[in-house]
């Protein structure tokens, strides 16, 4: 299953905030994710910086299929006044490119 890399920023001082928000999602959020075609969805927080990794399907379509949700654009807005760059859910775009990964490395070994 494909794996997306997402990078957002919270703006300062909303951190507590928004660990707070995602210890419990609400269950029509995490069904309309699954129905999406995702599979997992996990964010590492660094300070401010967020980072994602996405198990989807099919990222755009998941994306598509999302932006009018009536349960997926009401926390958009919440997320809206944690983040510095709401995300505006076009779908156009590809997650953060991909420059290494172990798995697919086939050099470097010892023969």
């Amino acid at each position: 299953m494909p794996r997306i890399a997402l990078h957002t920023r919270l703006k300062p001082g909303s951190e507590r905030e928004y660990d707070e928000v995602h210890a419990n999602i609400p269950a029509d959020l995490a069904a309309a994710l699954r129905a999406a075609g995702v599979r997992d969805w996990s964010i590492w927080r660094d300070g401010r910086d967020l980072f994602h990794l996405v198990e989807v399907e099919d990222y755009q379509r998941m994306r598509h299929e999302l932006r009018d949700h009536p349960v997926n654009v009401a926390w958009q807005a919440r997320m809206a006044a944690l983040l510095d760059v709401p995300d505006d859910y076009s779908g156009t775009d590809s997650g953060l490119s991909l420059v290494w990964a172990l798995s697919s490395d086939r050099g470097g070994a010892d023969t």
